[in-house]
């Protein structure tokens, strides 16, 4: 089956946007069954709007409780379970069978 540019018209603007083969592919390939109801400028404009993250993510100071060197970590640690730096968490994934 050969996919063909389409022209949608979002339901946010009403602006026509065209809904390329190669989207119509990339869709098809997550399984998505609908096409887009949004032009791309009001979905990213949604996104932003539901709080999407945007930029650096925050980072939290811990101590690696295998080697105990200070580092930082993507998460809140909790203190309930050990934190550890990327040099030690990467070792353990390594030497953990699969």
């Amino acid at each position: 089956m050969t996919l063909s540019d389409k022209t949608l018209t979002c339901v946010e603007c009403g602006s026509p946007f065209t809904f390329t083969a190669g989207e119509q592919e990339f869709y098809a390939s997550k399984g998505y069954s609908n096409e887009p109801k949004r032009c791309p400028q009001c979905r990213e404009l949604r996104k932003s709007q539901q709080g999407y993250r945007r930029g650096p993510q925050e980072m939290h100071p811990a101590v690696c409780a295998q080697c105990g060197k200070e580092t930082t970590v993507p998460f809140r640690p909790r203190g309930d379970r050990p934190v550890y730096c990327s040099d030690c968490f990467s070792q353990m994934k390594s030497s953990s069978p699969r």
